[in-house]
C-alpha cells in the first residue's frame, strides 16, 4: 500500500498538512477512481494566501494520480452571499465555478451558507462584574457541504462506481466516514 504524504511542494503551506497517518491510501494503479473536493478546505487551506487561486482541478487529480482512471471529480462548495466588505468575492467564485463546469468529468455539487445574528464576547472586554461585554455579530456557517460530499462518497463507493475515492480536503470530521469506507 502506497500512501500519499501531502500536496505537491507548490500547494504545501504549514497549516495545510494532512494528519498524522493520512487519509489518502493507494492500493492498485489503474483503478476506477473518484475524487471529492472539498472546495471551501481546499481555497482557506491551501489557496487563499497564494497567488495560484485558480487551481484547475482535473489536472491536479491527474497530477496526482496518474496511474489512476478519474472516472468522475465531484466538486463541494457552497455558493456565497454578497457582502459589502469584499463585494467581488460572489462574482469572482461564479467565475472560478463556471470555468470548472468547462471539465467534462466534473460536477459541481451545493451546500448553502446560513446566517443568523448571535452574541459574542468581545476579544478585549474587561470583566467590570459578573457579565463579560458582548456584541450583536452575525455568525455565517457553511451548510449541507460536508454532508453532501459525505453522502455521494459512501454512495458512490458502495454502488460501485467507484473503486477507489480520494478525498481532497484536510477537515477531520470526514475521519469516521473514511474509516468506515476502508472497512
Amino acid at each position: 500500500m502506497r500512501t500519499l504524504n501531502g500536496p505537491p511542494l507548490s500547494l504545501r503551506r504549514q497549516s495545510a498538512r494532512p494528519p498524522p497517518g493520512g487519509f489518502s491510501y493507494f492500493r492498485d494503479p489503474f483503478v476506477k477512481t473518484n475524487a471529492y473536493v472539498d472546495g471551501f478546505n481546499l481555497y482557506y487551506g491551501c489557496l487563499k494566501d497564494s497567488p495560484y487561486r485558480w487551481l484547475d482541478v482535473a489536472k491536479l487529480c491527474s497530477l496526482l494520480l496518474s496511474s489512476h482512471e478519474i472516472y468522475r471529480i465531484r466538486y463541494f462548495t457552497a455558493p456565497l452571499n454578497f457582502r459589502p466588505d469584499n463585494p467581488y468575492q460572489r462574482q469572482r467564485q461564479q467565475t472560478y465555478l463556471r470555468a470548472l463546469q468547462t471539465i467534462p468529468n466534473l460536477t459541481i455539487h451545493y451546500g448553502h451558507f446560513l446566517t443568523n445574528a448571535v452574541r459574542m464576547p468581545l476579544a478585549h472586554s474587561s470583566p467590570t462584574g459578573p457579565q463579560t461585554e458582548t456584541a450583536l455579530v452575525l455568525k455565517t456557517e457553511e451548510k449541507g457541504t460536508d454532508v453532501n460530499l459525505t453522502t455521494y462518497m459512501m454512495a458512490d463507493s458502495l454502488s460501485g462506481e467507484s473503486e477507489m475515492a480520494v478525498l481532497l480536503s484536510n477537515d477531520s470530521d470526514f475521519k469516521t466516514p473514511i474509516e468506515f469506507l476502508r472497512s
